[in-house]
Formats: C-alpha cells, structure tokens, sequence
C-alpha cells in the first residue's frame, strides 16, 4: 500500500520568497527522514530543508532559482509504512500465524537507502543554468568577493558539494600557480600549443628576465580587462625644439639634460588638471571613478632587463629643468636596478616614447589602475600647408591609448588635441 504525502517548506522565521540554490533529490530517491531534500539561501542565512519522515521521492516540485516561502510545497513523498503495521493489513484476523518468522521492525522490506561513497577527488564544477547560485553560505559569498575568487569555477568539498572556505583558498592558490607557470586560466583562454621548435633547426633557450617575467604577466592582465582603444595625433614641436635647443648649454652647466621627455610631462599634467576623467582609476565595484587630486607621470624606461616606469611625483609643481634632473636621476636608478618599490607606484598617467629608437606610431598598453598612457614616436620634418605654401614643420606623432570604460572618442580627441596646442607654444605650459 502506498502513502502519499506532501512535504512543505516549514516554519523559516521572518524570510520570505527565499531563493533555491540546491536541489539534492530526485524522482525515484529514496529518503531517510531528517535527509535535506533542497537548500535554500537568504541574504543572511543558508539553511537546508529536511524530510519529515522516510520514505521515497515520487515528484519534485521545485526548481534551482525559484523562491520559495514557508508552505510552499517542495516534493510528494510516499511514505515508508512499517512492516508490521503492512502485516496487519494484509493479513486476514482469522488466518492461522505464518509459519515464517515475520521481519522485524528493524528489517525494511524495501530496498535501504544507500549514502555513496565521499568521492576519491572532488567533482567537476556542477553545471548551474540562469541565475542559480553556487552552493556556499553568505559568509563564504562574501570571502570569496574579498580574494576575486569565482564560486561558479570552484569545486565543494562539504556536503552535498557545499563550498568552504578552505575550496575557496584553494581555487585562489591553484589560480595563482596557474599564472606563475602561464597555463590556461579561469577567463577559458586557452594556453599555446606547445611547440618543438628543433625539429627545424638548432635551439636554445634562454629564461626571460625576472622584470620580463613580472611585466609580461601584468601586461597580459592589463590587456584581458581594460578594452583599449588608441587614438592618433600629431603636433608642430618646431618652435618647442628651437626652444629645446637654446637651453641646452645653460643646462649642461648643471649637469643636466634636457629632453624633450620634460616638456611632455609637464603638457601631461596640465592636461590631466584640464580633463579630470584621465587623472582618475576605475573604483572595483566598476560603478565609481576615483579622481585624483595630485599629478604623477610615470615615464617607462627601457633597461637591459626590460622596460620599467618609475613615477616622477608632482610634475605640475616643477619647472622644466627640474623635472629634466628628476627625470635623469630616476631613469640612473632604473638602468642601474635600483629602483625602490615607492617608485614605480601612484602614476597618474605614462608615458611610453620610442623617439630615441624609432617608428611612426604604436598601440601603448595602458599601465591600469591607470585610464590612460602616451606614446610618442620619432618626431620628423613635414610639409604643412599654412594656406598659402607649404613649411617645412617638425611633427612628433602622439599615440594615446585609453580605457574605453571611463574615457570615449570625444574626450580622447580632446585631450590629444590639448597636448597638440600645449606642445605647439611651450609658453601654454606656464599657465
């Protein structure tokens, strides 16, 4: 005979329309009674729901991401009966005793529920559809905001595949193993194939620099999260270099060399105070700029070891020559592998100038939490029409890169063309 029950959501407190985030039996499953049927999760609590009394599952009525409060029906049960009490109906009053020994009330008739095996390895991430949410309490939620650890890639080791705060330190220590060695992560990027490059010819290898090792990664960050855009100038330094050049004796005298690096440190920084959304970073909830109220340029500096960007604090408070011997002392230390870690931090932009070398434009990475860099090439001599013949000018192309998420074309433009006009009449840079 069989027994049908309905099992409901009981007494839950004060919560309401409570979201499913694990359904733990199916159609068929057998139950003990106190065995958690679904678990459910509110903004302070996950608690599991319990079977009031054994039997088995014949249908589930819920589903991961509905809401649920208590009287909500989760499931139909048919009720184990015992064996005894099965006897006694089945059996006529007048009937003779059974020459067979009844089964005791400890033998269920039934097959008995069995607990698998805890697993030898934890299970793959359980493949969760919309908005269904992992199965961890608030308190590991919110541990796992802290570390940026995604509860969707990590594998529970607790009941029923509960997320703990040891799965949730160890998904972060595999993360960060992962990007030590340059394997494949959790953004689903696959790795390089691995390649037998002597297969074709004689090989070495050679171990990259730690400053290549450090950077590369960085940069690669840098690249998957910031959607970079680059936009292109060009601006008429003939007078700036004419200028350039007439302080290069009074400066030499001082030991100094003046570049044209200094100058665009300071065009930089009197655009930063012009356009405020590039002297700013992106807050980590994504929803608020941060908007600085100080002016540090980093300038990246090319070593044998690799490139590195000190930060040369204050440019807006600093003349000309004096940001040229800052900007020479930091450049020693940098070549020399002396930099402290105070000094390669809390840029406000940087600059990145291949002018010494070569080329006629590039796409900089911008150096986040950083919104933006500039990039400057070989400047060379140009035929400007000024609408009546053309002149002979000495144009410095400017490539500026930006973080499309807190600056547009418009404003990329805008502040390019500022740079252009401050560059243009280095008497600008006095305002």
């Amino acid at each position: 005979m069989s027994d049908i029950r309905e099992i409901t959501v009981p007494d839950i407190g004060d919560f309401e329309n409570v979201d499913v985030i694990e359904v733990l039996v199916g159609p068929g499953d057998r139950v003990q009674a106190e065995d958690p049927l679904i678990t459910l999760e509110s903004d302070k609590a996950t608690m599991d729901i319990p079977s009031p009394m054994s039997g088995q599952i014949t249908q589930v009525m819920i589903s991961v991401g509905e809401q649920v409060s208590q009287g909500t029906v989760v499931a139909t049960l048919e009720a184990a009966i015992p064996a005894d009490v099965q006897a006694d109906l089945q059996t006529p009053a007048t009937a003779p005793a059974p020459t067979t020994p009844a089964p005791s009330q400890a033998q269920d008739p039934r097959p008995a529920a069995q607990r698998p095996a805890p697993p030898a390895t934890l299970p793959p991430p359980v493949e969760r559809s919309g908005d269904a949410l992992p199965h961890a309490s608030p308190a590991i939620r919110r541990f796992a905001r802290e570390v940026g650890a995604d509860l969707s890639q990590v594998r529970g080791s607790g009941a029923h595949g509960r997320i703990l705060h040891e799965d949730v330190r160890e998904f972060i220590k595999a993360a960060l193993a992962r990007e030590t060695t340059g394997a494949e992560t959790t953004t689903g990027i696959p790795a390089m194939p691995e390649v037998d490059f002597s297969r074709w010819g004689p090989t070495k290898t050679q171990p990259l620099s730690r400053i290549q090792r450090l950077s590369g990664r960085y940069l690669h960050r840098a690249w998957l999260n910031v959607p970079h855009v680059t936009h292109h100038d060009e601006a008429d330094i003939t007078e700036l270099e004419t200028f350039r050049q007439s302080l290069k004796q009074d400066a030499a005298q001082s030991g100094v060399r003046i570049t044209l690096l200094a100058f665009l440190m300071k065009a930089v920084a009197s655009a930063l105070k012009a356009f405020p959304n590039f002297n700013a970073s992106l807050a980590s909830d994504g929803e608020n700029l941060i908007l600085k109220q100080y002016f540090h340029i980093g300038v990246a500096v090319d070593t044998e070891n690799g490139l590195v960007v000190p930060v040369v604090r204050d440019v807006q408070s600093k003349g000309i020559i004096e940001l040229a011997q800052a900007l020479g002392e930091v450049s020693e230390r940098a070549r020399e592998g002396k930099l402290k870690p105070d000094e390669m931090q809390g840029g406000c932009m940087s600059i990145s100038s291949l002018g010494g070398i070569g080329g006629t434009a590039f796409t900089p990475i911008v150096n986040a939490p950083e919104v933006a860099i500039l990039g400057v090439t070989r400047s060379r001599m140009t035929p400007i029409w000024n609408g009546t013949e053309f002149q002979p000018r000495l144009m410095l192309p400017l490539d500026l890169s930006y973080d499309h998420r807190v600056v547009d074309g418009a404003q990329a433009a805008r502040f390019s063309a500022f740079l252009a006009t401050a560059l243009k009449d280095a008497r600008r840079l006095l305002l």
